[in-house]
């Protein structure tokens, strides 16, 4: 089996096999999470630890598990990376984990992440699996933080709001109040107005990937006709 190009690798995370706009995979939390930036941001960041520790590990452990169990034995990675990650945010980020609850331990559950464990990290090289982890991871973070920022503006007319929840009391004066003596669009922070967002940017990554397409040259083939020889 040849081994795809870093190249590739990064493409596919961030754009081509985006798990947010392409695959459509780990829709639970993307939609119910991302009423602001930071709560988008949080799940994203976990979720990146998740998919790119576990790639690393499934990889070094590839040729020594045994196909008949192997997906059980993912699922026990996964679970594991997840409870440290619970854990560590109960400590250190309470009041965000507050905010997120059940989203974190359903990180195990993300098709993404055991979908890349299975599809990816079995098959190749710990470098590999490890870039194929983060940029899977980042780009989902990217869907879950671009949709937050959409669905927080119009919500709220904010951007960064709570953010201190994450990175500390520096962070209480980061909040941008874009619309001043704005009284909020209660639809966008709802869970119609996560499927609206959603839907908004799976639509502009298509137009961009069809302008793309219609900006690479053409390739024109040429048919000779065959010669005969006359009788």
């Amino acid at each position: 089996m040849s081994e795809p190009s870093l190249r590739k690798i990064t493409q596919d995370g961030l754009w081509t096999n985006n798990a947010g706009l392409v695959q459509l995979l780990g829709l639970c939390p993307l939609l119910a999470v991302t009423s602001s930036v930071i709560n988008g941001l949080g799940l994203g960041i976990a979720s990146t630890i998740t998919v790119t520790t576990s790639n690393i590990l499934v990889s070094l452990i590839r040729h020594y598990v045994r196909p008949e169990v192997r997906v059980p034995v993912f699922v026990l990675i996964i679970a594991s990376i997840v409870t440290a990650i619970e854990l560590s945010m109960h400590a250190w980020f309470h009041d965000l984990y507050l905010i997120l609850g059940i989203f974190i331990p359903l990180i195990v559950t993300n098709c993404v992440i055991l979908g890349r464990a299975e599809a990816f990290a079995s098959k190749h090289d710990v470098g590999r699996a490890a870039l194929d982890g983060l940029m899977i991871g980042f780009g989902f973070t990217l869907v879950l933080v671009v949709l937050g920022g959409m669905r927080e503006l119009v919500g709220n007319g904010t951007l960064l709001s709570q953010a201190h929840l994450m990175f500390g009391d520096i962070a209480k004066d980061w909040t941008l109040t874009l619309i001043e003596d704005y009284r909020g669009f209660l639809v966008a922070i709802l869970p119609p107005g996560a499927f609206i967002g959603l839907g908004l940017l799976i639509a502009i990554k298509n137009v961009i990937d069809k302008k793309l397409e219609q900006r690479q040259p053409q390739v024109i083939k040429i048919e000779t006709p065959a010669v005969t020889d006359g009788a």
